[in-house]
């Protein structure tokens, strides 16, 4: 029979794991990793609008062309769009507009795995191999991190059908790997981020900041360390119980 401390114990981390798990497919899917505030967007685009527009969606459109719409367009970043503000109307003969829509294009998986230049946008400065890595693992180790905790639940749940808590250590080594995934994570994208501001900083009148995508990214790692911990706790000292109990019936 299960003690009710052990009981309450794997309540809460599984309460944990389906929040960070929550917290973190929100991060995934959303566009505020990174946000660009500019003072005056609708005087930056009123007049370019439509051709900032069409280089930012442009197939040929390199890191540089993008990252430039991005400083002047309030633009946001995400793990998988990127996305730019702009005029709804925004041809020549239209006066300067003040009411403003959002526009994204989503990365191409290709995209993901491009190289990045030491110069962006110069393909004859050579690969830089440290932000080449760094995005590339910024993509993969989400879905690491996903994966550990989905693993991690449906051994939890065989070993509800076993009736044995044991299994639960092994759920609770999964979400330590898969903290470690999403720390990974934060890591990598504010190493990126830090890299390619150095290479192509911001305008004096542009300021850069972190969005609520990448907290979320940075809430679940603590969670997903605390849910390990909670489910490695009940199984061991359980298990270590159960062994003295049976010791001293034999006795």
């Amino acid at each position: 029979m299960m003690d009710n401390r052990f009981a309450t114990a794997l309540v809460i981390a599984c309460v944990l794991s389906l929040i960070s798990t929550i917290y973190m497919a929100a991060s995934i899917g959303t566009d505020f990793w990174y946000e660009y505030h500019t003072l005056s967007p609708a005087e930056n685009v009123s007049e370019a609008g439509r051709i900032i527009w069409e280089e930012f969606v442009s197939k040929d459109a390199d890191e540089k062309t993008y990252t430039d719409a991005l400083f002047r367009c309030n633009g946001t970043v995400g793990l998988w769009r990127r996305c730019i503000t702009v005029p709804k109307n925004s041809h020549w003969y239209s006066p300067p507009e003040t009411d403003m829509t959002t526009n994204c294009i989503s990365f191409s998986l290709s995209d993901q795995f491009v190289e990045k230049y030491v110069e962006p946008g110069n393909h004859n400065s050579g690969t830089d191999f440290n932000r080449t890595y760094l995005w590339r693992l910024q993509f993969l180790l989400p879905f690491v991190s996903i994966g550990l905790m989905c693993f991690g639940a449906l051994i939890g749940l065989c070993a509800c059908a076993c009736r044995s808590l044991y299994p639960a250590i092994a759920t609770g080594v999964l979400h330590f790997l898969a903290g470690l995934c999403t720390l990974g994570l934060v890591g990598c994208y504010v190493a990126g981020i830090e890299l390619l501001h150095k290479k192509l900083p911001p305008p004096e009148d542009v300021r850069g900041e972190f969005g609520w995508s990448f907290c979320l990214a940075c809430v679940s790692a603590p969670l997903q360390f605390m849910a390990a911990a909670l489910f490695i706790w009940a199984a061991r000292t359980n298990r270590k119980e159960f062994t003295l109990l049976k010791a001293y019936r034999v006795a």
